[in-house]
């Protein structure tokens, strides 16, 4: 059984990458059945053995570095990190060590994947509206301190804008500082808004002057079988989306 997408994307060789699907795991309802997330209720027995499963099965070098996402823009530089039992409250990482993996949880929200073109650096971002909005994708790349144009990004899968419906707040807090994000919201008949997550990560993305991006295109709502949803089903299991260099 297929339990993760390889991205599609031109990192170099030595850069890895994996999204982890629902598939594959012990978890039962609702999380079933390949939850790799701890803070969502799930038995962490199951949780723990879905995670050593993706470590086995994608061929991890380690366990990767969890963080405890809250939504913000908080960076951890994965090689600075002081050792801790407790995860690490941020909603992206990078690394330039060979064998350490960032990871991103997600079930909805967008995965964002950054790799240098010589394959110095990686890096992960959690990137749902509050993020995007606040800055993440734009930390993430300050970080990682390697110009816009050396660095490639793979879009994991999120909500497709058919099902992602928010108010006018959101569509402001984009257009407060971009007036063409309007480009990324569609009115529909409850005088609300159908917003792409995926056309605004690529406008922040293009503004920073980054001109390899890759990704897009899945609705982590639509496909039932394949992803979790929050939105959808509102308990439910995490995936997530990993990096490293070998």
């Amino acid at each position: 059984m297929t339990i993760a997408i390889r991205p599609d994307w031109a990192a170099p060789t030595c850069v890895r990458s994996a999204f982890t699907l629902r598939t594959g795991g012990v978890s039962v309802a609702p999380y079933d059945s390949l939850n790799v997330g701890l803070h969502v209720g799930d038995a962490p027995e199951a949780v723990r053995e879905n995670r050593r499963r993706v470590r086995e099965v994608v061929g991890l070098p380690a366990a990767p570095v969890w963080l405890q996402q809250v939504h913000g823009t908080v960076v951890a530089d994965l090689d600075v990190l002081v050792p801790s039992n407790e995860p690490p409250q941020a909603d992206a990482s990078v690394t330039r060590v060979v064998g350490r993996v960032c990871a991103i949880q997600v079930a909805d929200c967008m995965p964002v994947l950054f790799a240098a073109r010589d394959g110095s650096a990686v890096g992960a971002a959690h990137a749902g509206w509050r993020g995007l909005a606040g800055g993440v994708l734009e930390e993430t790349v300050r970080k990682l301190d390697v110009s816009p144009s050396h660095l490639l990004a793979w879009l994991g899968p999120t909500i497709g804008q058919q099902h992602f419906e928010v108010g006018d707040e959101v569509r402001t807090a984009f257009m407060s500082a971009d007036a063409a994000a309007a480009g990324a919201f569609v009115a529909n008949s409850r005088g609300r808004w159908q917003c792409d997550l995926y056309a605004l990560a690529r406008g922040r993305l293009a503004a920073l002057g980054m001109e390899n991006v890759s990704g897009g295109g899945w609705c982590t709502y639509a496909d039932t079988a394949r992803f979790f949803s929050y939105r959808r089903d509102g308990q439910c299991g995490r995936m997530t989306a990993l990096v490293w260099m070998e």
